[in-house]
């Protein structure tokens, strides 16, 4: 059933990629979605796979959010915390599990893309995975029941719940921060790459659980491996059905060497395919903002820590 589960994610990948293709759009191909269509496909009892009503709603208000932030503001950290506040109040209000709305929410900021066509775009791709979700799961629905959890399933499923508290906001705050001084430093705006946010609110959200809070390096090393592998897909295939589907393929592989289950790590090689020339600065760009989100959450742990020793 995993295999087969990570087979329709790819499927539903490359078909999601020839709708971009055939009508122009570019944005239909969500690069969260392969993060989402792989967990909720290879884990079709896991939280993201039994909430298809969130899988649509929270991603399209936080688009339309980015979107309206991006039409009034410059970019910056202003833009990018109203966008990220934004999203958090979303999550709670809605009590949604859909941590990579975030990032649907940060895209239109990153990219400078203020079209109302994009917000539609994303109800398209997460409205035909919550139908696609809904169906494997009736269909096959013996075979998932009887299905024994993996290792680490229950960790996973305690990732993608709304946080229960919020004491590491702060922290969170401070990651924002240093993450847009250094894109104002540089010029390299994919330092802050969306899906970055949405892996480091998991991190931070859920520092206990979290399955890749506990090996940042490794998180850092598999983010560059797939950020390169998109940007040369892209370069190689263009940004049709067989390029996503060979990225997503690679995306996967990654996770299983590494042994973490990592879905943001599919988004981050989508990426490029959203990008209007995507080169070698892309990966290096990725690895300097998931170090410094690396180097802060093991400073959040050891003050974290300290705090639990002192009381």
């Amino acid at each position: 059933m995993l295999l087969l589960g990570e087979i329709l994610a790819v499927i539903y990948i490359g078909g999601i990629a020839k709708v971009a293709g055939l009508t122009g759009t570019a944005y239909v191909l969500f690069p969260e979605l392969g993060a989402l269509s792989y967990d909720i496909f290879a884990r079709p009892k896991g939280t993201w796979a039994r909430a298809p009503l969130m899988l649509v709603v929270t991603p399209v208000l936080t688009a339309v959010v980015g979107v309206l932030i991006e039409q009034n503001m410059t970019y910056g950290f202003l833009s990018v915390f109203l966008c990220v506040l934004s999203a958090l109040l979303i999550i709670k209000w809605l009590n949604s599990p859909i941590a990579p709305a975030i990032s649907a929410g940060l895209i239109p900021i990153a990219l400078s893309q203020g079209s109302w066509w994009y917000p539609v775009s994303i109800a398209f791709g997460t409205a035909l995975l919550a139908a696609c979700s809904i169906f494997y799961r009736r269909i096959f629905a013996k075979a998932i029941n009887g299905m024994p959890s993996p290792p680490g399933d229950a960790e996973d499923n305690m990732t993608e719940q709304p946080p229960g508290q919020y004491l590491w906001l702060p922290f969170f705050v401070v990651f924002l921060l240093l993450e847009i001084l250094l894109v104002k430093i540089t010029g390299l705006r994919f330092i802050l790459f969306p899906p970055l946010v949405v892996i480091g609110f998991e991190m931070f959200a859920h520092a206990e659980v979290c399955p890749w809070a506990g090996k940042p390096i490794l998180l850092c090393i598999a983010c560059i491996i797939t950020a390169a592998a998109g940007v040369e897909t892209v370069s190689a295939l263009g940004t049709g059905p067989v390029a996503a589907i060979l990225t997503v393929v690679f995306g996967v592989v990654v996770v299983r060497i590494f042994k973490l289950h990592i879905p943001p790590v599919v988004a981050v090689g989508l990426l490029p395919f959203v990008l209007d020339h995507p080169d070698f600065w892309f990966p290096v760009a990725v690895g300097a903002g998931t170090l410094i989100l690396a180097v802060t959450f093991i400073l959040y742990r050891k003050v974290a820590v300290w705090k639990g020793t002192a009381s």
